[in-house]
């Protein structure tokens, strides 16, 4: 009992470790004025919602489509789960909040990652699989790009697998169930589920499953979103495959190679590679890795480059189903060359992987966090902004610079300054420095120049930082 306790002790200070170096590295991007309002803002608002018995509006979002300013979450992404993180800002109000909660739920995947690992290859190896979880490459992405739902899906997904190895049905579907409520497309990562339990001749528990997903993803598309006010096809990245699922689904069959490599191929197989080396490929010896096929197939067959790319967070969605599936896929290796249980071989394919997650560190957002120039930011940036922010009083509706949105979002409502006012009395404006959506930076000086002879006025100017205000 007390060896046992040792090791909840030493796991417990992995995540805590874990949970820290995600929050900081988190919380110095928010400090630096390089979180955004795309799209902390808009969850930050979400959560704010909640937190104050309020339906989940999204002004940014509702803005941005020209959609009013009471427009809910749920119709942009069916993500009714952001509503459990509201118990969290009546302890503190702020977009922080967010950032520490999303550490948090990333590094409680760890335990349950432990706890698999330990089951198939014994303790000493699953130390060496939570770090290389820990240190992985999707979670650096993800931990360096504000907040996202995704941050549900890695402890969602390594309870449920480790739920199943256990045969505690229960926790199973409870962390299938809480997946569903994460995004509206969840519904394929059950799916992928339910397929890895026909591997499994799980007859019962594969149907269930599957259909569970199906059913979600049907509803959620035809008759949730459209309810709350939201278009399914706003997030249809598929055109060029055809107008509809059916369309598409004809597409990829009659040409499955061109559907899959027809345009950024070299980045595509980038990112299939780095995904399944972490395990020395050992994660396509697995079943397991059917679960994470469905998200990775509607990902690669987009036309949006950052689905794809391994530069983005939306590989996090499927880390925790690769890296068990390396698990898995090891002890059928040691299975097929009779050798199983052999825990020497275990240890160092474990030590492996390990290594092999730390040297992808320096590739990664990790890296940053040895760089001095990380701390510091953009000097010029944070010395202009932040007495252009105290000119915004409180309580108004601001469209802000994406990367000013943050600073502004705990005492004002935010919408993202962009080519098409939406005629917010104040503006806070760059001219010196892109950022998103526009297209150059004559596009943003050209704005605040049409803004002024609509009738705008500069109450403050600064390195190109302009606060702009009408009556």
């Amino acid at each position: 009992m007390r060896l046992v306790r040792k090791h909840h002790t030493w796991v417990a200070l992995l995540a805590l470790l874990s949970c820290c170096l995600y929050s900081f590295l988190g919380l110095v991007r928010l400090a630096t004025y390089r979180a955004t309002t795309f799209d902390l803002v808009i969850f930050d608002q979400t959560v704010r919602a909640y937190a104050n018995f309020s339906a989940p509006y999204a002004p940014a979002v509702g803005a941005f489509r020209d959609r009013g300013l009471e427009y809910l979450q749920l119709a942009d992404h069916f993500s009714p789960i952001w509503a459990l993180l509201a118990p969290f800002y009546w302890m503190h109000d702020s977009p922080a909040t967010l950032i520490v909660a999303q550490a948090m739920l990333l590094a409680a995947a760890i335990p349950f990652i432990w706890v698999f690992t330990r089951r198939q290859l014994g303790r000493a190896a699953a130390y060496f699989v939570s770090v290389a979880y820990a240190v992985s490459w999707p979670v650096a992405q993800m931990v360096n790009f504000d907040v996202h739902e995704v941050m549900f899906v890695p402890v969602l997904s390594a309870i449920a697998i480790e739920r199943y190895q256990a045969r505690s049905y229960l926790g199973f579907y409870a962390a299938i169930f809480g997946l569903l409520l994460v995004k509206e497309d969840m519904g394929l990562i059950v799916v992928g589920f339910g397929l890895y339990l026909l591997t499994r001749r799980d007859w019962f528990h594969a149907c269930n499953t599957i259909g569970l997903g199906l059913l979600h993803f049907g509803l959620v598309r035809a008759v949730l979103i459209p309810a709350a006010g939201g278009d399914p096809t706003d997030y249809w990245a598929y055109g060029h495959l055809g107008e509809g699922v059916s369309e598409m689904v004809a597409a990829v069959f009659s040409d499955p190679f061109s559907a899959l490599f027809g345009n950024g191929a070299e980045a595509k197989v980038d990112t299939m590679v780095l995904l399944v080396w972490p395990t020395l490929l050992l994660c396509l010896l697995s079943p397991l890795t059917l679960a994470a096929l469905p998200n990775l197939f509607e990902r690669l067959l987009s036309d949006r480059e950052p689905w794809w790319q391994a530069d983005f967070h939306y590989n996090a969605f499927i880390v925790v189903i690769l890296l068990c599936a390396g698990v898995d896929g090891l002890v059928r290796l040691l299975r097929w060359v009779k050798r199983p249980g052999d825990r020497s071989l275990q240890l160092l394919w474990a030590g492996a992987v390990a290594v092999v997650a730390l040297t992808l560190v320096p590739r990664f957002a990790f890296d940053q966090l040895v760089s001095p120039d990380f701390y510091k930011g953009d000097e010029g940036r944070a010395a202009a902004l932040e007495p252009a922010l105290a000119q915004v009083p409180d309580g108004v509706v601001v469209e802000a610079v994406n990367y000013a949105g943050p600073a502004l979002t705990d005492r004002t409502t935010v919408l993202l300054w962009r080519p098409e006012p939406s005629g917010a009395p104040w503006i806070v404006a760059d001219t010196q420095r892109w950022d998103f959506p526009f297209g150059s930076l004559e596009d943003q000086a050209g704005t605040v120049a049409k803004l002024e002879g609509e009738g705008y006025r500069r109450v403050f100017e600064k390195d190109g930082v302009v606060v702009l205000h009408r009556p």
